[in-house]
């Protein structure tokens, strides 16, 4: 073929460049179409309106726990004060009781006690057996009272002037006598000197409890005094038996 042949032909065709897969790259996912700035302000402002409303619940939900907490905590300050009124209520009541209570044993106490005495005094009385003022003229004269037998004898006498006071018993009281009638001395030296169980010279009161009667029926009480003088007694019993025999009857 001549050149001019070939010049004459048409160009070959375009040559088709054949590739395998491993020689193109993975295929990029397809673009978000862009958020245009309307799209934006409605999202925002919804967004805004939910965070509104769920910020208005939650501030519904504490404000009504609050409330609730704060109505709990009025009702247990109520119940509080309410249980310490009442507590305050039964500690006075109480303290009046225990007062009452006390006031109540004094009482009792003081029963108690009474009743013994009368328990006492039923089993052992006390007698009044002289009571009436008696004047002595001089030495020549005496006053006698028997010791009545069981009974505690309880002489009590007071005077203007200077006596004399025993308790005698009978033999006592006889040689006395004999002593007065043998002419060995006057009345109120005779009684005193003779023998006597007990007695005082020259004083103005007595106040003495004679005992050995309880359980022995054997002796005189004897005044006397060296002047004229008002004697004033004031002399009582008391009943007490003695449980065997006493003084001059043993």
């Amino acid at each position: 073929m001549t050149p001019t042949g070939m010049d004459q032909l048409s160009p070959p065709a375009e040559q088709v460049m054949v590739h395998s897969l491993e020689d193109y790259p993975a295929p990029l996912p397809a673009p978000r179409p862009p958020i245009t700035p309307g799209w934006r302000a409605a999202v925002s402002t919804r967004q805004r309106r939910l965070w509104t409303a769920a910020l208005a619940a939650a501030l519904l939900v504490t404000a009504g726990g609050i409330g609730l907490l704060y109505l709990d905590d009025t009702n247990n300050q109520a119940t509080i004060r309410d249980l310490n009124t009442k507590n305050e209520s039964l500690t006075g009541r109480n303290q009046n009781l225990a007062d009452q209570l006390k006031v109540t044993q004094g009482q009792l106490t003081v029963s108690r006690q009474q009743v013994t005495d009368l328990t006492s005094e039923l089993q052992h009385p006390t007698l009044s057996v002289w009571n009436v003022p008696m004047t002595l003229n001089g030495p020549i004269y005496y006053l006698s009272s028997t010791v009545p037998d069981t009974f505690t004898y309880h002489l009590k006498l007071t005077s203007n002037g200077p006596m004399d006071v025993s308790i005698l018993s009978t033999q006592q009281f006889k040689d006395a006598i004999l002593c007065v009638n043998n002419g060995l001395g006057n009345t109120d030296y005779c009684m005193h000197h003779s023998g006597a169980t007990w007695g005082v010279l020259g004083v103005r009161s007595v106040n003495y409890d004679f005992t050995l009667a309880e359980g022995c029926a054997a002796y005189l009480a004897i005044i006397t005094a060296p002047n004229p003088v008002t004697i004033t007694p004031d002399v009582t019993v008391t009943y007490n038996p003695a449980a065997a025999v006493t003084g001059a009857c043993r």
